[in-house]
């Protein structure tokens, strides 16, 4: 007897077709990346819960689950694809964390993930059910904490404002950076004070408003711009009323009246004359479709199995933590110590600070600091920092390092003069002292620079392509005094001093 093989079916261990397999295989690739990640998963959740600043942003999550369940009736009108080209957006993704891990940027890095999760999500559902998301897809990058670079301008407008109220009421008062003198005390409008906590929540508050109450653009953008320009003046504001109420009361009355304004109190009352000045030019409808499914739906090129790619999805996720592992530089060594260099005309001096100071670098391998005097009585302090290598937490700029202290009494008031290629900036202690700071970073021997995203880049390339990552700053510092003027103490002492290049190269052991 003649037997026959009969074909045999195959079955697909999970099945990856319609919602369910497509929503099957985002989930894997969603949890992939949360899990590789996960340090900034919990670095990011960690600002959000420890800084006032981005308490809001633990509300966003929840908001676009009700943003897209507000779409769900629409969405089930559509039929998933797995898109090839939406791999494009998840690498780019996966190139952002890449750049920002090697930099050492921890914005990029969050803002990466978000990017990442969004070109998982466009490549296994399709275009379709992407541009019907588009809303809660760009909302998300609103979880990631930004705008702490806005703090020091934010703090000199906030300055600004409160003196305009106060000159306008009469009040006499005299500002030098973001400190204000009047006959009642001295005032600093501080971080805290400088509006960056409302403007930032106002932000995602007002987009969020834009799409749930707006349909016209002209609307939307005239909303924004006003909900944004009352925070920063309503900011102004409640600094004039504090000062003011300390003027005509006294500083203890001014501090309990700012406690009971200061907070989400405060910003609530703000949202509420902003919804009430906007409510009558609403232009959505409560019911209104969010969008058509019959026009969004439509054959998708370039389609593939949502198996396939989940698989590259997980490729080019995975290769973005191997290559930085990979072209890791093997740390070039410092000298065994760093001693502060011989300056013409200038001798060690042993002359008291008048308010103890400390630059902050957390991490440094070799931290130096002197007190230098000349023939004209003029006193700098040189303080020269090294890091054989950069990693998070030992990073040659990033917040809370440099100049002032966050965890000391002294905070910066000003930006300041500066030569080309050096930062500059005031700061102040309580006395007030005040001091004026000129600083320099070198990565690998490059060019000396005041600029942090330039030493953030020379970071980069360095991590990216395994080259020289040894780090110096230099930073050169003096007191305001009665007759002796920071600036013209720092210029003699930089003529004095000669090539900052060689003295950084010869700190790192370069040369």
């Amino acid at each position: 007897m003649t037997g026959q093989t009969l074909p045999m079916a195959r079955t697909p261990l999970v099945d990856l077709t319609g919602w369910r397999g497509h929503l099957t295989a985002l989930g894997v690739v969603a949890f992939a990346i949360l899990t590789l990640f996960f340090d900034d998963v919990h670095s990011m959740v960690s600002i959000w819960w420890n800084s006032s600043t981005f308490g809001h942003c633990l509300f966003i999550p929840p908001l676009i689950a009700w943003l897209v369940q507000q779409r769900l009736p629409g969405l089930r009108q559509l039929e998933p694809v797995a898109w090839t080209p939406g791999l494009l957006w998840l690498g780019l993704g996966a190139l952002a964390w890449l750049l920002g891990a090697a930099a050492g940027v921890a914005m990029v890095r969050h803002g990466a993930l978000v990017l990442m999760l969004q070109g998982a999500t466009v490549a296994l559902l399709g275009p379709a059910v992407a541009r019907a998301l588009i809303f809660p897809l760009f909302y998300a990058f609103l979880m990631v904490p930004f705008g702490e670079e806005l703090v020091p301008p934010l703090q000199l407008v906030t300055a600004h404002l409160t003196m305009f109220f106060l000159d306008l009421s009469g009040v006499p008062a005299h500002m030098e950076g973001i400190f204000i003198t009047t006959p009642t005390g001295y005032f600093e409008v501080a971080e805290a004070c400088s509006g960056a906590k409302f403007l930032i929540a106002m932000t995602a508050y007002g987009v969020l408003v834009c799409n749930v109450c707006f349909k016209s653009w002209p609307r939307r953008i005239i909303f924004m711009g006003g909900a944004l320009l009352l925070s920063i003046l309503a900011n102004g504001v409640r600094a004039f009323a504090t000062i003011l109420v300390a003027h005509l009361t006294t500083i203890d009355a001014a501090v309990g009246f700012d406690h009971v304004v200061y907070g989400w109190v405060f910003f609530a009352i703000i949202m509420i004359v902003v919804m009430a000045t906007a409510w009558p030019f609403f232009d959505r409808k409560p019911g209104d479709p969010w969008f058509d499914p019959q026009r969004l739906q439509s054959p998708a090129a370039q389609t593939g199995s949502a198996g396939r790619v989940a698989g590259i999805a997980l490729a080019l996720i995975v290769a973005a933590p191997l290559w930085l592992a990979a072209t890791a530089a093997n740390a070039d060594p410092l000298p065994a110590r760093v001693d502060l260099p011989s300056v013409p005309g200038w001798t060690r001096s042993a002359t008291p600070m008048a308010y103890p100071w400390k630059p902050r670098f957390d991490g440094a391998d070799h931290a130096t600091l002197g007190r230098y005097r000349n023939a004209d009585g003029q006193i700098v302090d040189l303080a020269i920092i090294a890091y054989e290598r950069q990693d998070e937490g030992r990073e040659l700029v990033g917040f809370g390092q440099g100049a002032a202290d966050p965890d000391s009494q002294w905070v910066w008031s000003s930006p300041a003069a500066a030569p080309s290629g050096a930062r500059g900036e005031q700061i102040t202690a309580p006395g007030p002292v005040v001091r004026q700071v000129v600083s320099y970073f070198v990565v690998g021997g490059n060019a000396p620079t005041g600029s942090r995203p330039q030493v953030k880049i020379a970071t980069m390339k360095a991590r990216l392509l395994g080259q020289d990552q040894r780090a110096v700053a230099i930073l050169i510092s003096a007191e305001e005094g009665q007759g002796a003027h920071a600036d013209a103490a720092i210029r003699a002492f930089l003529t004095n001093i000669g090539d900052i290049q060689l003295l950084a190269d010869r700190s790192a052991g370069i040369r």
